[in-house]
């Protein structure tokens, strides 16, 4: 898994505190435009930051509910989280197959009928961009 999405503005008191930093409420209004051009942006293998996710209008209330802090497993490279190309061990953000859900969710897509078709993340958020075409 690699790390795609870090914003060069990191919020340096979010990642001190370990929280996420809020500098001030803000309402976004998700619309089916904003859905589908952030639906894509995902590949089901990437971790968006906090802060890209903020820069890209990911609502707060989502960005909340799908962060965690994620850490490399060595077992495989598919399990190894890089950034700038190198490996680190931990990393908060959220992962993009999760937002794709949400957004399929949001664009009236049951993610549930296209998972048992899916082998890979990648190919989960490919089955939804399709769906998502096909109205």
């Amino acid at each position: 898994m690699r790390i795609a999405f870090v914003s060069r503005g990191v919020d340096r008191s979010a990642a001190a505190s370990g929280g996420l930093g809020r500098k001030s409420a803000r309402a976004v209004t998700l619309t089916r435009l904003k859905a589908l051009h952030l639906l894509a942006e995902c590949t089901g293998d990437d971790l968006w930051s906090v802060s890209h996710c903020r820069l890209r209008g990911v609502p707060d209330h989502w960005i909340s509910e799908l962060t965690d802090c994620f850490e490399s497993g060595f077992d495989s490279d598919r399990n190894t989280i890089y950034l700038d190309d190198r490996v680190t061990n931990q990393f908060h953000g959220l992962r993009d197959i999760d937002l794709a859900r949400k957004l399929a969710d949001f664009l009236g897509v049951d993610c549930d009928s296209l998972e048992h078709r899916a082998m890979t993340r990648q190919q989960l958020v490919h089955l939804i961009k399709q769906a998502v075409e096909e109205g």
